[in-house]
């Protein structure tokens, strides 16, 4: 009975060391895959590379955000994800961030991937069957392609920046306790 008491002390006084590396490290992964690494990327290198590389990296990515936003609510202290339920100003920033990484992971990721291969094969059968125009034209089919493509992306970018502001304003909680 003594050690199984010695263990949950010992837990309880983890908790909150370890709530504050998980909850930086979602932070710092929002915000460096955000505006660092995305960005310098689609500057860095080719297109075609470029398409590679972000058709490997979400997936992983968005895995990521919804892994450490768990452990985040997990992590809660003093009492783990029942003590997270006391106030509503810290559950519902990870509520938010829980479901758009959810969504991004499940729905609109999947979605972006297909349409960004979409449009690499409507721009493949747009060169075969290109009758000399300009390389400009751009056919129905492309507009359609591209289209969903701007669809699916632009609701991966605002959920993903609605998860950062999520967990910019439990930030500002989490320090108002330190």
């Amino acid at each position: 009975m003594n050690l199984v008491t010695e263990s949950c002390t010992a837990l309880t006084k983890a908790l909150p060391a370890c709530h504050l590396l998980v909850y930086s490290s979602l932070l710092g992964t929002e915000l460096y895959q955000s505006f660092v690494m995305t960005k310098v990327c689609y500057i860095a290198l080719p297109r075609s590379a470029f398409r590679t590389l972000q058709k490997r990296v979400f997936p992983v990515y968005f895995r990521a955000q919804v892994a450490l936003v768990l452990l985040s609510a997990v992590t809660f202290p003093p009492a783990g994800i029942f003590g997270l339920a006391i106030n509503r100003a810290d559950w519902i920033p990870h509520l938010v961030a829980a479901v758009t990484a959810v969504l991004n992971l499940g729905v609109y990721e999947p979605q972006t991937r297909q349409c960004m291969i979409g449009v690499a094969h409507q721009e493949t059968r747009d060169a075969a069957n290109s009758s000399g125009g300009t390389k400009d034209e751009s056919t129905p089919d492309m507009d359609k392609a591209k289209r969903g493509f701007s669809r699916a992306h632009a609701m991966c970018i605002h959920l993903n920046l609605i998860s950062i502001g999520a967990m910019l304003f439990y930030g500002l909680r989490l320090a108002s306790r330190l």
